[in-house]
Order: structure tokens, then C-alpha cells, then sequence
């Protein structure tokens, strides 16, 4: 007989965290563990499954299950990971590559070209309420079986990185509802079904996993996965999620109208919707609970760029830290406060690693624009903060176009521990902000909804009962937004009048590392 506490682990870009609950949503263990992303070319972002994805798992349940608590106390197991990634397995499950990542990795842009010409956006758009972006599987898939072409003879399903940790604990195939729509131009969004008509292009429809709401259980933990973990064979498991929506459950985002705003290496949304809201410059998809559905966003380079900042610039704020004195953040924080909302005439365009939404450009690059000599460290962090604010906005606008309506917004995420980041967003975009007492992140939605899987959590209402506590809201300051209105434009007026240029630049870029990866790969 197993316990009634709730496992919840989430497998991130670069780190895994992972907790243990009550079923009242108290955090009795958590433990967190590091690990690296590949890129072993240009485009290309790769992880290890064994090493990273179930690595990272068997890695926290051993920390977890190391002290006062062990496998017969965890009632249910909720995982997710990130997403949308695609893993080829063979006939016994073990994979054949490394799992080629989310939208960071943009190895098919000519496997999206082929599909466009072949098949066409539009018919692909309105079977699957999606346009192909690199954040699509399908693509990726594409790519696999014409580039590695004795690797997919070997293939008999392809897997997500949550679908592999699920493979792993129960031996069963499943993935989620919010997930699988990314198969796009594999599936019909408006009757959450595969679709064959166009599986020639792309693969048949027998290599992909069964789907499930997050909210089902996919399986029960078998003997070898207990003996790996610690964890009890026979253990529910639920049927997975995407790091960023069981984050958005952990905030409390589960209602129609609900917006999760997640300040992390990217910024990423999701709304949640009473029906499918299609859009050319965004994914509608499904979400967790049975028969909702989700518009999700997100942008390529927010948290990572003000890291880079602080990394290349912030020396003098870093060492402090280390000697003791304020978190480096924090001290450029401070910096940027002192400058006034628009950085003194100065616009950042924050496409450092391409772009996601709204203008779904990878070849996109970075760009400061309107420096003079009398801007300092400050006025240049200020405004990297107002660039991902800006594109806040052209996000938070595209979907409101979808007929999509926000009723609240709820800041999740590393950068809720910048108020600043946070007023500068909420002054762009007029939204206010709801930010909760405990930002624990997407493990604690997991073991939320390995509750409500299991039954062992009765209803969704204990939710926010007791285990999302509002703190404080994020109002707009109405004298900063009026000068932004005068900023917005002018961002988006940017992008579009230097787009060849850095496009050109971009192809320039990767042109000199390709050169430099083939000198190495052949002395």
C-alpha cells in the first residue's frame, strides 16, 4: 500500500528540480540538479535521454527518497519535462540519438519550406490550428527519417522527453494532449486525433505514442523502474505535461481567461481557453485537464539575455557578490532604476537566439538602437528589460487579435524576483500582474496534478484552497506607459526596417562557424 504524498519532477533546459507533497500542497523535500544542453552545431540543441532526461530523473528520486521519506510513502507521480522534443526509440525503447529539443533547435527550416510547398500552410493550419515553426515536431521528424535515414528503419516510436520519463517508469507510451498537437501536420486539433492525410510527408502514424489528458494515468511504476528510482512498483503515474504548462497549473492558471506570464531563460505564455483559438503566429493547442485547450507563446531570448548581460558586462556587480555584497542582478537592477522609463532614447531588439512569437524568425539577431555617449551600464540594462517588455506586448496583442480575452495574468518564474522587470513589463503592456507568495515551479504543478490524477487530490478547487497563495499585484504605473506607447512602435518599426540586413549578418555568422566546426571536425 502506498502513502498519500504527491512526487512532482521537471526535467528543464538546464537544471531538474523535483519535490515532495502533502495533498494540501505542503513542500516536505525538494532537490535540484544541474545538467548541460549540446549544441554540436550551429541550429542544433540536443540532450542526452539516458544521461540528462532519466539521468536527472533517477538522480532527484534518490535525493528525495534519501531521508525521512521513501518509495511507500508517494501515493502518485506527476513528471513533465521539456517540450516539444523529439526522440526516436527502437523496438525495445532505447533511443537512437540524442532527443533534438524544442523551438531552440532550427536544424528543419528546410524540412518547414518542403511542407509549406507540398502541402500547403493553410491546409496544414486548418487541420492543426498551427503554422510550422520550429517549434514543431513534425518538421523535426521530417528531418530525422531523410538525414539519418538508417536510424529511422530502426524507429518504432517517437518519443518527448516527458513521454521517455513515462516510458521509463511504466514501459507504456503516452503522451500529453498539450503536447501532441506539435505534431503538427500529424493531427486534427479540433477532434484531438491523429490525422493521416498528410503522413507520407512526414511519418506514419504508428510511431507516435498514444495520447492522454495530464490529468489520466499512463501507466504504474514497473519492477525495474522501482528498483532504479526507489520508488514502490505499482506506483500511478500520470501521463506528463510540458515544463511550462504544469508551471502555469502551479501558479493556479486553470480557468478559461487564466494567463501564466513565466519570466525564465525565455519568456513563455499560455493562455488557457474554453475552445481552440488558431492563430497564424501562435500555438493552439490542448491543455492539461480533460477538454480545455490553451493558446501558448513565447519568446526565443528574455532571462538568457539578461545573464548574458550580467556575464559580459556586470564583472564589477559579480564580483561584489561574491565578496558578499547584493546579488549581481539585484546591483544592475538598481542601475536601471535610476534611468528613466524609454532608456533615454534607447531600444534593444531582443532576438539574441533568433525569435519565437509573434514573428517566428529564426534568423532574427539581436540589435541596440538610438546609443549615445551618454548612455551608461544602466540605461543599457534598462532597456534589454524593456525589449522583452516589448515583446510582451506584440505577444499579449497577437492573441487578444485570436478573440482570445485575459482576465488575469500571473507572473511565475526565476524573474519574479525583479519587481523591476516585472513594473517595466506591466507598464508596456498595461497588464497588471498577480504574483503568488511561492513560485516553486512546474515540479509542484506535477505533483498537484499527479493528485488529481490518482484521486488522491478529489477536486481542482484544493487548488487554490491551499496550494497557490496571491501576494501582491503588479498595477501599471499609467505616467510610464504613455511614454512607452511612444517606444512600441518604433520597436516593432525596427525589426522590420533592418530585418535583411540582420538576416544577411545571421547567414554571415553561420557561414564562419560552419567553416570553423568542419577545420575541427576533420584534423
Amino acid at each position: 500500500m502506498t502513502g498519500s504524498l504527491l512526487l512532482g519532477i521537471d526535467i528543464g533546459t538546464n537544471s531538474a528540480k523535483g519535490v515532495l507533497c502533502t495533498p494540501e500542497g505542503e513542500v516536505v523535500a525538494s532537490a535540484v540538479v544541474e545538467h548541460a544542453m549540446a549544441v554540436p552545431r550551429p541550429g542544433w540543441a540536443e540532450q542526452d535521454a539516458d544521461q540528462v532526461w532519466w539521468g536527472g530523473f533517477v538522480a532527484l528520486c534518490r535525493q528525495l527518497l534519501a531521508g525521512p521519506y521513501r518509495g511507500e510513502d508517494v501515493g502518485a507521480i506527476g513528471v513533465s519535462a521539456i517540450g516539444p522534443c523529439m526522440l526516436p526509440v527502437d523496438e525495445l525503447g532505447r533511443p537512437l540519438r540524442p532527443g533534438i529539443l524544442y523551438g531552440v533547435d532550427t536544424r528543419a527550416s528546410s524540412q518547414i519550406d518542403a511542407l509549406n510547398a507540398s502541402i500547403g500552410s493553410d491546409a496544414m493550419f486548418a487541420l492543426g490550428g498551427q503554422r510550422l515553426t520550429s517549434q514543431s515536431m513534425g518538421p523535426k521528424m521530417r528531418w530525422f527519417r531523410e538525414n539519418e535515414p538508417e536510424l529511422y528503419r530502426k524507429t518504432r516510436q517517437i518519443l518527448t522527453a516527458s513521454s521517455y520519463l513515462i516510458f521509463k517508469l511504466t514501459g507504456e507510451y503516452v503522451i500529453n494532449r498539450h503536447e501532441a498537437p506539435y505534431s503538427s501536420p500529424l493531427i486534427d486539433l479540433r477532434r484531438f486525433a491523429y490525422d493521416a492525410r498528410y503522413a507520407d510527408e512526414v511519418v506514419p502514424l504508428d510511431l507516435l505514442p498514444n495520447m492522454a489528458w495530464t490529468t489520466e494515468i499512463a501507466g504504474q511504476v514497473s519492477a525495474k523502474a522501482a528498483a532504479e528510482t526507489g520508488l514502490m512498483a505499482g506506483t500511478p503515474v500520470n501521463a506528463g505535461a510540458v515544463d511550462a504548462a504544469a508551471e502555469a497549473v502551479s501558479a493556479g492558471v486553470v480557468e478559461p481567461g487564466d494567463l501564466m506570464i513565466m519570466y525564465g531563460s525565455t519568456m513563455f505564455f499560455i493562455q488557457v481557453t474554453e475552445e481552440p483559438q488558431p492563430s497564424d503566429l501562435v500555438w493552439a493547442t490542448g491543455y492539461t485537464f480533460p477538454d480545455t485547450y490553451a493558446v501558448a507563446f513565447g519568446m526565443a531570448t528574455t532571462g538568457a539575455l539578461t545573464r548574458w548581460f550580467r556575464d559580459q558586462f556586470g564583472a564589477e556587480e559579480v564580483a561584489a557578490e561574491e565578496a558578499g555584497g547584493p546579488n549581481a542582478y539585484a546591483a544592475l537592477g538598481a542601475l536601471a532604476g535610476k534611468v528613466a522609463p524609454g532608456s533615454e532614447g534607447l531600444i534593444c531588439l531582443p532576438y539574441f537566439s533568433g525569435e519565437r512569437t509573434p514573428i517566428n524568425d529564426p534568423r532574427a539577431r539581436g540589435l541596440f538602437a538610438g546609443l549615445s555617449l551618454s548612455h551608461t551600464k544602466g540605461h543599457i540594462y534598462r532597456a534589454v528589460l524593456e525589449a522583452t517588455a516589448y515583446g510582451a506586448k506584440q505577444n499579449l496583442e497577437t492573441i487578444k487579435a485570436t478573440g482570445a480575452v485575459t482576465k488575469r495574468a500571473i507572473a511565475v518564474g526565476g524573474g519574479v524576483k525583479s519587481r523591476l522587470w516585472l513594473q517595466i513589463v506591466s507598464d508596456v503592456t498595461r497588464q497588471p500582474q498577480i504574483v503568488n507568495e511561492r513560485s516553486i515551479g512546474a515540479s509542484y504543478g506535477d505533483a498537484f496534478l499527479a493528485g488529481m490524477a490518482s484521486g488522491i487530490i478529489p477536486s481542482i478547487d484544493v487548488l487554490k484552497q491551499s496550494w497557490v497563495r496571491p501576494e501582491s499585484i503588479i498595477e501599471p504605473n499609467e505616467a510610464a506607459s504613455a511614454i512607452y506607447d511612444d517606444y512600441q512602435p518604433l520597436f516593432r518599426a525596427l525589426y522590420e526596417q533592418t530585418k535583411s540586413s540582420i538576416h544577411r549578418l545571421a547567414d554571415l555568422a553561420d557561414e564562419s562557424r560552419l567553416r570553423a566546426f568542419q577545420t575541427v571536425a576533420t584534423t
